[in-house]
């Protein structure tokens, strides 16, 4: 609305025909907030309105010129079980924070939305039921039975009045164990408390004389980040050595080994060489009575297998006989190490774990006397409540979970946290554009490349493209639907988050499991100078990505969606030191969030440093080797260390060579790309951390296949398994991680084309299978394995089971070490056709020529070989014209008659062999 003079009418316009058509009036503008929670006023200052003509248009205002323009900032409304809106009131406390009172007219479930310039607030839509105080029943009401905040006491009233205490059962069912506990006000109030540690929907159940009071279970949301957790295993088994004949270690590994209990659980157990020569078992004894050993090579039995065992009480664990002293498991300190006790001498034999959950990621020191007896020490760095899991061979102690009180003051970390919804994006069909985009600044894109890996194994290159500046775009155009591996390389390396999954059809998966974040941002920064890395949630499905950093000072953070399945991140702090960066997509975290990032003070005199002679290709494992800085007159004090695949650091030899250069000299002892981090002051040099490939069977990531139904599905009590293919992909360090409900047997056997990996569950759920090659997950990783079947164990916390084992290249049949291997082509050699006179009569020292096409036979590699009275052909020449034509020219020095063969693939195209006159 704006105002003219004094009794004129008022005029609706909107805001932005106004600002366009005053435009060039304004020069300033302030912004002033009433008692108006929903309103902000900007006010056009009129002595900034020019007298002459604008756009045209002589007849300017010359009075006084006021233009209100209304910024709905805080908005609410309350959706009635009639489906009537209804708007509650909406107050501003000036503090940054917001009341809003309602008085409902309506019982039963009511929805409100709390929106913030239009969005919704974190929670947003809350449910809530109202009921009738003088109805005479029980009822119940406080925020705890609509929404809460992890790690925070959630609260709320039962009214009893009339009814009495009895018969009242309460119970909370959500994704974190919340134990419930009430006391009675005796006023016909009771007073309930639960403590979730784990952000989600929860049910709150309220029972009176076993039939559940009107609007239970009531659902509330909880939100903010998940419980940071930490947890150490200490593992106990048995051994024993089976009566068989003795065998060598080359014949161990071709052997595989599980154990069934009598109630049927049958789990991998680890198979040993003894001194003996003859095959030890090492397994942890669950059951009492007889189990069954079975020991196969290639899937079938040994000699006397499967062997019997007997096992006696003493040697099942029992948790019940776990003893625990100490006070540090009902409450702590912050910044102090907190000791408790454990004493495991009668509880037989089984594995000691223990994870602590709370508002910080705990410190936990295990000191193992070798007797029985543990010293268990942690550190927490927030004061809160923490809940403690303590479980010996998979069950809970007594009084496990513990939840501790912790005091004390908390480090100063500030929190900064930015959302934005993504949509799911449309399915791309063969033939289509698919695009795969990435930022990178600072980069020389001729050293880029990239590749397509179809299902079926059929490599491509790809275009890239430079978009905009620093971004680029990965295009090709798919010849089948399925999962598509995109690598993307710099140097010949891997980009961080190469290789990427592409599906082409259909969907056949979605959650934040498949969601990947990689670039420099999350390595390494510099105080004042923004930090950016990116986000693909393509293969994820539409969610709300969220990105928190905690360090510190508070981050200013970007967040910019390229609507085509990516994001980019930009974020800036203003403080030196370590810095969390959470990346979460639908409320859980995505696959190695939260990232540890340090941020350096400003660079200083770094910038003036720079590397000369660094290593080119790849260098040798167990070979030193080195390069140069050169100072260019900066002052202070240079260090440098290598971080190798298996994420283990060793410090670099540094050695003066004048006041100008330095020599930095490391000596890396893996295969597969190291990372060297060389600082000045404490702050990295520009190019830092530089990244050299080591050996020259180098681990590639992409190369690796996971496959196998134990990849999708299992069933508790019975093994599972997959295969890992490693076929071309190099020797390097694999790592398979399986995190969910419960701690797992798991084992890895060495087959031809791989490796195969057994696992058994015992409790249902979701689990998700990583596997890292090198320190980079495989195309798939993590996968998402539905479980089902009986409990096995306590439930508890998330558990985390790994294998980690060093590869040996491997080749597949036909190949050798010298020989790449033929990817699986799909053609048809009978769509081939040629033309030219070449293919009939050629002609002495001249060029004879033919051509070739094979736009339509699929893909696959042209053969051609000429073979005349007295040998093979002088010269035989191939040209690529594009889209599988190709052009031949061919040259003879001998009269006679010559046979031209000519393949595609391993079949001859029709007409050949042919017979060629000289």
């Amino acid at each position: 609305m704006w105002t003219g003079r004094e009794g004129d009418e008022n005029k609706e316009a909107t805001w932005e025909e106004y600002s366009d058509f005053y435009k060039n009036l304004y020069r300033s503008i302030t912004v002033s907030e009433f008692d108006r929670p929903h309103k902000t006023v900007v006010y056009c200052n009129e002595q900034d309105i020019p007298a002459r003509e604008v756009n045209g248009c002589s007849n300017i205002p010359q009075i006084n010129f006021l233009s209100q323009y209304y910024i709905l900032t805080h908005q609410a409304e309350v959706t009635m079980p009639s489906g009537h809106i209804d708007q509650p009131k909406v107050e501003d406390n000036r503090d940054g924070t917001v009341r809003v009172q309602y008085d409902p007219r309506e019982e039963g479930i009511h929805e409100l939305e709390v929106k913030y310039n239009g969005e919704h607030v974190k929670g947003s839509p809350y449910k809530f039921h109202v009921d009738s105080i003088a109805s005479g029943s029980v009822t119940a009401y406080g925020p705890g039975l609509t929404q809460g905040i992890t790690g925070d006491p959630c609260n709320f009233t039962i009214s009893t009045k009339g009814a009495g205490a009895g018969g009242l059962s309460l119970a909370v069912d959500g994704p974190s164990k919340a134990e419930i506990s009430y006391s009675d006000n005796k006023d016909g109030t009771v007073t309930a408390t639960y403590l979730p540690t784990a952000p989600g929907d929860y049910k709150v159940s309220v029972r009176y004389g076993d039939k559940n009071i009107k609007g239970s279970p009531f659902l509330a949301k909880i939100t903010g980040d998940g419980k940071k957790r930490n947890q150490v295993s200490v593992p106990s088994c048995t051994e024993m050595v089976l009566s068989g004949g003795t065998v060598s270690d080359a014949d161990l590994r071709t052997l595989n080994g599980s154990i069934q209990t009598p109630s049927g659980l049958e789990e991998p157990c680890f198979l040993k060489r003894m001194p003996s020569g003859n095959i030890g078992i090492s397994f942890t004894p669950r059951q009492v009575g007889e189990h069954a050993i079975s020991i196969k090579r290639q899937g079938k039995h040994i000699h006397n297998s499967p062997f019997k065992l007997n096992v006696s009480q003493v040697e099942v664990g029992d948790a019940k006989k776990v003893k625990v002293t100490g006070t540090a498991l009902e409450e702590g300190k912050t910044k102090v190490e907190n000791i408790f006790a454990v004493d495991t001498r009668n509880a037989g034999h089984g594995g000691l774990s223990l994870s602590i959950e709370g508002p910080s990621k705990v410190e936990i020191n295990c000191t193992d006397k070798a007797d029985g007896t543990l010293a268990i020490g942690y550190k927490p760095t927030q004061p809160g409540f923490y809940i403690v899991n303590l479980k010996f061979a998979d069950h809970h102690v007594t009084g496990s979970p513990y939840t501790v009180k912790v005091t004390g003051e908390g480090s100063n970390s500030q929190r900064e946290t930015i959302q934005q919804e993504n949509r799911a994006m449309p399915v791309t069909d063969v033939g289509g554009d698919c695009k795969l985009t990435f930022k990178m600044p600072g980069i020389t894109s001729f050293d880029l490349a990239a590749s397509i890996t179809s299902p079926s194994h059929v490599t491509e290159d790809a275009e890239i493209q430079e978009v905009s500046d620093g971004v680029y775009a990965v295009n090709f155009v798919p010849k089948e639907t399925g999962v598509h591996t995109v690598s993307v390389r710099y140097t010949e390396m891997h980009i961080p988050g190469s290789p990427f999954q592409y599906t082409v059809g259909p969907f056949t998966d979605s959650g934040s499991h498949l969601v990947k974040a990689g670039g420099a941002g999350l390595e390494r920064g510099e105080v004042g100078v923004p930090s950016e890395f990116n986000v693909w949630t393509r293969e994820a499905g539409g969610g709300a990505l969220a990105v928190s950093i905690e360090g510190p000072s508070k981050a200013t953070i970007e967040l910019k969606d390229r609507k085509d399945g990516s994001s980019n991140v930009a974020y800036t702090v203003t403080e030196p030191g370590e810095y969390r960066i959470g990346v979460k997509y639908n409320d859980r975290h995505i696959p190695d969030s939260p990232h540890k990032v340090y941020i350096s003070p400003a660079m200083g005199d770094a910038h003036k440093l720079e590397i000369a002679q660094f290593p080119q290709g790849s260098v040798q494992p167990d070979t030193p080797a080195q390069f140069l800085v050169r100072n260019n007159g900066a002052k202070g004090k240079l260090d440098a260390k290598v971080i190798a695949p298996s994420n283990t650091e060793n410090d670099c030899f540094i050695q003066a060579i004048d006041q100008e250069e330095t020599s930095v000299r490391f000596y890396p002892r893996e295969n597969g790309i190291h990372s060297i981090h060389v600082k000045f002051n404490g702050v990295h040099i520009p190019g830092s951390p530089f990244r050299v490939k080591v050996g020259k069977e180098v681990a590639d990531p992409a190369c690796v296949q996971a496959s196998g139904n134990g990849l999708k599905e299992a069933k508790t009590g019975q093994k599972a398994d997959f295969i890992i293919g490693t076929c071309n992909a190099g020797s390097g360090t694999m790592a398979v991680t399986l995190d969910g409900p419960s701690k797992v047997a798991m084992d890895c056997t060495e087959i031809e084309e791989g490796y195969k990996v057994r696992y058994t569950p015992l409790l249902p759920g979701d689990y998700f299978m990583s596997i890292k090659y090198n320190n980079i997950h495989v195309v798939g990783s993590p996968f998402k394995i539905v479980c089902n079947g009986d409990n096995f164990c306590d439930e508890g916390a998330q558990e985390t089971s790994s294998v980690v084992f060093e590869t040996v290249a491997k080749y597949s049949k036909g190949s050798n070490k010298t020989a790449s291997v033929l990817p699986n082509f799909k053609s048809d050699a009978s769509k081939v056709t040629t033309k030219g006179m070449g293919l009939k009569k050629a002609f002495l020292g001249k060029q004879n020529q033919f051509t070739v096409g094979a736009t339509d036979a699929g893909n696959n590699i042209l053969y051609i070989g000429m073979y005349g009275p007295k040998g093979p052909c002088e010269e035989v020449q191939v040209k690529h014209m594009g889209r599988n034509i190709y052009q031949v020219n061919y040259y003879v020095r001998e009269r006679g008659e010559y046979i031209l063969i000519i393949r595609w693939g391993e079949d001859n195209i029709p007409g050949s062999p042919y017979r060629v006159e000289v």
